[in-house]
C-alpha cells in the first residue's frame, strides 16, 4: 500500500474559489459541484485558502438574521491550509486525516500551485480498492 499515492486518487478538477467571489455564488458552486469545500486561489492558482460549506453557513446564517447582504469568500476563508502533494502516500494522508480535521486537503506542487484535491471518501476509495485488489490475489 505504501506504492498509493495522491496523484492516482485526486480530483484534477475542482471547484476553486477567488476572494473577491461573494459567499452566495460560492455556495453554488459548491452544491453544483458536490464538493464539502474548497481551495481559494489567486490569479497564479496559489492556493490561498480554503473556504467549506459549514464557512457559508456560518455567514449566512449570520447575514439573514441580521439582514445583511453576504460577505466575499476572502471574508469567510480560512488562511490556514492544510494542503499535501501529488507524490505524497496514502497511508500518509490517511493517517494525518485521523488527526487533523479537513475533509478535503488541496493537493499542490513545490510552489504551492494547485494540483487538485483529494478527500476523505478519495482516500477510503483508493484504500478500499488496493485490499480488494490483495484480496483477489491471495484468493
Amino acid at each position: 500500500m505504501d506504492l498509493l499515492k495522491v496523484a492516482d486518487h485526486m480530483n484534477r478538477h475542482p471547484a476553486t474559489f477567488n476572494r473577491e467571489m461573494s459567499v452566495e455564488e460560492a455556495v453554488n458552486k459548491l452544491i453544483i459541484a458536490e464538493q464539502l469545500g474548497g481551495p481559494v486561489v489567486d490569479a497564479q492558482k496559489k492556493v490561498i485558502g480554503f473556504i467549506s460549506e459549514q464557512d457559508c453557513l456560518a455567514r449566512m446564517l449570520s447575514d439573514t438574521y441580521h439582514l445583511a447582504q453576504s460577505a466575499t469568500v476572502g471574508d469567510v476563508m480560512r488562511a490556514d491550509v492544510l494542503t499535501v502533494k501529488s507524490y505524497d502516500g496514502i497511508v500518509d494522508l490517511a493517517q494525518t486525516m485521523l488527526q487533523a480535521k479537513p475533509k478535503i486537503y488541496p493537493v499542490v506542487d513545490d510552489n504551492g500551485l494547485l494540483l487538485g484535491v483529494i478527500s476523505r471518501s478519495d482516500v477510503l476509495r483508493a484504500i478500499d480498492l488496493e485490499l480488494h485488489a490483495h484480496y483477489k490475489a491471495v484468493s
